[in-house]
């Protein structure tokens, strides 16, 4: 470990020091020990391989990149586009900021974590910023209520959690950098804020904050006109990601902040700060449509069914199901900002769904595959490929108990005496299993020849349990149609 020392804003006459570590990771230091400490990888040992995209004529326009793929919604400065073209300019530092609010990012922050992957894959650098300080202040962008207060055990296991994600996906573009030192790195804000004191703060960065312009921002403003108003704490937050900003801009030479639509007030209060105290020029602010759902709400964490991108939170199989699951409007959408397939594959692929020989879900196949093995790796992309395969009502495919247990957090599943199950009949399972409301319904559904044991179609309503029947002595897998299942323990 090399310690770092720096003291920041010395233009501004305000000297807080402190000091992070920097950490080569090593299969012998797992993520877990990490804690609050910042973590810059210099990825001496082998990581993950990607081709790398772009290795004639030059490097390509990051910004054009995003245009073209719907990745792009606004940007401070039309002069990036000009940066990101000269080919004798030296690679940007673009960071992007995760507050650890939960145990794992979703789905609703992972154009931020594909965004910097442009950006890497582009011969730039990524910085994702973990927000150990403000995570404890709560971002009210997007918000109608002031967030929950975190108490510190579970702010740091969040804070660990999202770090192995997010580590575990910018390496994937590591070895795209011409450099030997790693084209990302992972900070935590907490290790400035700890020493900042409240006076200090308020006579050296408060003085340049122009109340009337942090109360035009968006968010403020929908929360001021709302019966639940807004803290002063909420108020300031925008000001402390404005602070980050004009740190890492003097300190870690980060230029360009990116973020989803929502954040453009927080990203401007960063460049106005650092236009005003280090009287600089060349910070810049990106954002990028917010990913919604058909009904035009967010993707987020407290809903239910969140999309989660920790495996621990959401098999690789039911993140792998969502994707496949898509509707045609939305895929080929999805396919542009999630994925990082070439336009013309994309073209195609719509051309394709067009003709009359196209096979039903093939575009969702393909999406679902790429975005599994982005955020889930190979491995995690075998596990729901298997599962989905095994599980499929008709499958030849043998099941064994590892199998199906390896989806009973997906689905319902239920725990019965072995006595209970033994020679009880295919309806009455389909009751006290909970697959099925009524008798009447479970008759009516074998009648269509819509139910499955074990994935094999029961086209009788006699059939009862036998020994045989009980998967490995422990597990039975019922089916009503192609998607709903229920997992049976037998105790």
């Amino acid at each position: 470990m090399a310690p770092r020392t720096f003291l920041c804003f010395n233009h501004g006459k305000l000297f807080l020091p402190f000091t992070t570590t920097k950490i080569a990771p090593s299969s012998k230091r797992p993520i877990k020990s990490f804690g609050f400490s910042s973590v810059s990888y210099s990825l001496n040992t082998p990581q993950p391989t990607v081709e790398r995209k772009f290795q004639m004529g030059g490097t390509p326009n990051v910004v054009k990149i995003l245009e073209e793929r719907g990745l792009l919604e606004s940007i401070t400065n039309e002069n990036l586009r000009l940066v990101c073209s000269d080919q004798t300019a030296a690679p940007l530092k673009v960071y992007c900021g995760f507050d650890p609010t939960a145990e794992s990012l979703h789905l609703g922050n992972l154009l931020g974590l594909i965004v910097l992957s442009w950006f890497q894959r582009c011969g730039h650098k990524a910085v994702a910023l973990i927000g150990g300080a403000t995570g404890r202040i709560g971002d009210p962008s997007g918000k109608s209520q002031e967030r929950p207060e975190l108490d510190l055990n579970t702010l740091e296991k969040n804070i660990v959690g999202i770090m192995e994600i997010v580590n575990k996906i910018l390496s994937k573009n590591a070895n795209l950098g011409s450099e030997e030192n790693s084209n990302f790195m992972i900070l935590n804000n907490y290790d400035w804020w700890k020493e900042v004191r409240l006076l200090d703060f308020l006579k050296q960065v408060g003085r340049y904050a122009r109340v009337g312009s942090m109360m035009s921002k968006e968010s403020v403003k929908k929360r001021l006109e709302s019966n639940q108003g807004m803290s002063y704490t909420e108020f300031t937050y925008q000001l402390l990601q404005g602070y980050d900003f004009l740190y890492l801009f003097k300190n870690e030479g980060v230029n360009v902040q990116i973020g989803g639509s929502d954040q453009w007030g927080n990203i401007t209060a960063g460049t106005e700060l650092i236009r005003k105290i280090l009287q600089a020029e060349g910070a810049y602010g990106l954002t990028f449509p917010l990913l919604l759902k058909s009904d035009g709400t967010k993707f987020g964490k407290s809903e239910d069914g969140a999309i989660w991108l920790s495996p621990s939170m959401l098999s690789p199989y039911k993140f792998y199901q969502y994707f496949f699951s898509v509707p045609d409007a939305d895929v080929l959408r999805f396919l542009r900002i999630l994925t990082f397939l070439g336009m013309e594959e994309i073209n195609e692929l719509e051309i394709a769904m067009k003709k009359s020989g196209y096979v039903p879900n093939t575009a969702q196949r393909r999406l679902a595959e790429e975005i599994t093995r982005f955020v889930h790796g190979e491995d995690g992309l075998n596990e729901a490929l298997k599962a989905a395969e095994a599980l499929r009502p008709g499958s030849e495919t043998k099941l064994d108990w590892k199998t199906i247990e390896g989806i009973a957090e997906d689905v319902p599943s239920c725990s019965l005496p072995y006595t209970e199950v033994l020679n009880l009949s295919i309806v009455d399972l389909s009751i006290s299993s909970g697959l099925l409301e009524s008798k009447s319904a479970a008759r009516r559904l074998l009648k269509q020849g819509g139910v499955y044991l074990n994935n094999k179609r029961v086209n009788t309503e006699s059939k009862r349990i036998g020994a045989e029947d009980i998967v490995d002595g422990k597990v039975l897998l019922l089916s009503a149609g192609k998607k709903n299942k229920v997992v049976v323990r037998i105790s």
